[in-house]
């Protein structure tokens, strides 16, 4: 009888031993198997990014080439004039001009190639110019028509903020005004 149990004991470890290392290889068969599955989604994440991005770049190129034409041809900016009637020709293609800088701007932050707070700066910048902010005020009921949580609607109401910081200010540095978002971390 010993000898039965002695030799059932060596079975016995050997078939756990066996469980073991079956069980090891089953774990890291499935471990490979989510990595290459994550893997497999941030590939698809990355291709995704990039097919907005490339779609982004083609919307600015052919915001701007339109936005050309219509500077170029008065008649082609009357299809998409929705400017005060009163405001003179030559104005409204400013206006064109002042809102193609805008959009590139945004253009820029939205592709990731400025964070919120190198955009503030941009556009602490351009609005010093009387043109960009007659444009501003021009076009605030435009504004007024975009999703209040949108992107372009908070960066909208930045810049309302940074023109009000501006008008209120005490000082000529106007590189100074205004509070800057946070930098990215």
């Amino acid at each position: 009888m010993a000898t039965q149990k002695k030799g059932t004991g060596r079975f016995g470890s050997a078939a756990t031993g066996l469980l073991l290392a079956t069980a090891a290889l089953t774990l890291a068969a499935r471990q490979r198997r989510l990595e290459a599955e994550r893997l497999a989604a941030r590939r698809l994440e990355l291709e995704e990014l990039s097919s907005r991005r490339t779609a982004l770049r083609h919307q600015q190129r052919m915001h701007w080439e339109l936005l050309a034409r219509a500077i170029d041809d008065p008649s082609l900016a009357a299809v998409i004039d929705t400017y005060d009637a009163g405001i003179p020709v030559e104005k409204r293609r400013q206006f064109l001009y002042a809102n193609a800088w805008y959009v590139n701007l945004y253009h820029l932050y939205r592709a990731g190639l400025l964070d919120e707070r190198e955009l503030f700066g941009r556009l602490r910048e351009i609005f010093q110019n009387p043109v960009m902010r007659e444009y501003w005020e021009a076009s605030k009921e435009q504004r007024a028509t975009l999703e209040h949580a949108s992107d372009e609607a908070r960066i909208g109401r930045m810049v309302d903020g940074l023109i009000r910081d501006l008008d209120e200010a005490d000082t000529d540095e106007w590189w100074v005004v205004g509070t800057p978002p946070p930098a990215a971390s």
